[in-house]
């Protein structure tokens, strides 16, 4: 089972404020037990919105609008992802993900689960997917 831990953007992470040696020596330990574990799947922090863009979409027709984006509580500043037996294991590492705020002020992770293939009907497009090793877990 793979879930996404998503770091909420604040306004110091869509300011470009960069974390202390604290809270980098704080998530630095805590991936590094992931990783000894052998859950850790991949873990990176975004820059802020204002160096992305979204693309919209109406029917068939899309545009391009820049960041910066006005609602951070929206917004992702990073994120872990973990490969795990159990939502029971997720929950209870979880638990343990440090404070992702700077200055220890107010911070927000959120857990979501990945649908794997296997969570599809059959059909030709979940077989090339499959082909393409796209959504498996590790």
């Amino acid at each position: 089972m793979r879930f996404m831990i998503i770091v909420k953007a604040t306004k110091d992470s869509e300011a470009g404020v960069m974390p202390d040696e604290k809270l980098l020596s704080s998530m630095q330990k805590y991936h590094e037990e992931l990783a000894k574990s052998g859950v850790l799947v991949d873990a990176s922090g975004l820059k802020p919105s204002s160096k992305g863009w979204r693309v919209r979409y109406s029917g068939d027709k899309h545009s391009v609008v820049d960041g910066p984006f006005a609602e951070t509580k929206e917004l992702i500043a990073g994120y872990t992802i973990i490969d795990v037996k159990s939502r029971a294991e997720a929950i209870e590492l979880t638990r343990r993900f440090p404070n992702p705020s700077i200055d220890g002020k107010a911070g927000e992770i959120e857990v979501r689960e990945f649908f794997e293939l296997e969570d599809f009907g059959p059909s030709e497009a979940v077989d090339r997917f499959r082909e393409m090793s796209v959504g498996k877990a590790k």
